[in-house]
């Protein structure tokens, strides 16, 4: 993208920073719910002008998080990636300035310790190597990749029987595991005092979302669990991407119980700008905030 799009938060003594690849991409919601279309997205006006267009579609983003604590650089995610090849023609052959935005954030490549997986699906892999030479090698070198063992058990199977999302296996994720850069954790996880992996499985089986910590303020990377704010108000209604469509309708209304007195500013990985807002109730289900009072310290 550019350096424009980059957007920062702090959260205590943590800074979030968004790296922006596709950004405000709108599609029909169909694409996300089965038989979804603009009169769902009418029946929230709260969506409007960040999450849905006048013409009735639902406004998605793909990036990836930056996060800076006193003693670490971590990236959360690593969206798509330059010169691929994917499934979705938007994804194929992408040149974007994602490694000049991490830089001009303070924390270029090499600067990076760890790399934390929500999940193993191809947007959210895609930077944990680039191409040098025609070969696909690690792009963050002196990090440790962490991905979760029950969530790289379920991509074997899926490699195993053919499933989905397992094309971006030789570019994005073998060449990690060659290079000896990946440790298998259990969820839940701590990395850093500020930094704690919680599982929210439904997305896949092994998907885990990102919660901040810092001088009592909180805010949460949600990785998949939800991928437009609509699911905040629909968190029941399953999603056309998810694995296991009833645990991942169980996982968001546990999600959205949890964080709904909007204690935290909840950062979707997949919500269009301004990205982030706090969840709060509206009527028997919830909506994102993004109001100036849902700012960070508000």
């Amino acid at each position: 993208m550019a350096i424009e799009h980059v957007k920062t938060w702090r959260v205590g003594d943590v800074e979030i920073s968004r790296i922006v690849e596709v950004n405000g991409f709108a599609d029909d919601l169909a694409m996300l719910l089965e038989g979804g279309g603009p009169e769902d997205l009418a029946r929230y006006p709260w969506l409007a002008p960040h999450f849905a267009t006048p013409e009735g579609k639902m406004v998605i983003s793909f990036q990836a998080f930056v996060v800076k604590t006193p003693e670490r650089r971590i990236m959360v995610d690593t969206c798509i990636g330059n010169d691929r090849t994917r499934h979705f023609g938007v994804f194929n052959d992408m040149q974007t300035s994602f490694l000049e935005d991490i830089a001009a954030v303070g924390c270029p490549a090499e600067s990076i310790d760890t790399v934390l997986c929500t999940h193993l699906h191809f947007d959210h892999t895609g930077w944990n190597t680039r191409r040098v030479d025609g070969k696909w090698v690690p792009t963050f070198p002196n990090a440790r990749y962490l991905m979760s063992r029950a969530e790289f058990e379920d991509l074997q199977h899926e490699i195993r029987t053919g499933g989905h999302y397992t094309g971006h296996v030789p570019d994005s994720i073998q060449p990690v595991l060659d290079a000896g850069l990946v440790d298998f954790i259990d969820i839940p996880h701590q990395p850093a005092p500020e930094i704690r992996l919680f599982p929210t499985p439904g997305h896949t089986a092994g998907h885990c979302s990102v919660h901040i910590s810092s001088r009592g303020e909180e805010a949460v990377i949600t990785g998949d669990l939800m991928h437009h704010p609509i699911q905040c108000a629909e968190p029941d209604r399953p999603g056309n991407f998810d694995a296991l469509k009833e645990v991942a309708c169980r996982t968001r209304r546990e999600f959205l119980q949890s964080y709904g007195d909007g204690r935290a500013l909840v950062i979707g990985s997949h919500f269009a700008d301004p990205t982030a807002g706090r969840v709060v109730r509206d009527g028997q289900a919830w909506r994102l905030d993004v109001s100036e009072r849902a700012k960070v310290g508000a």
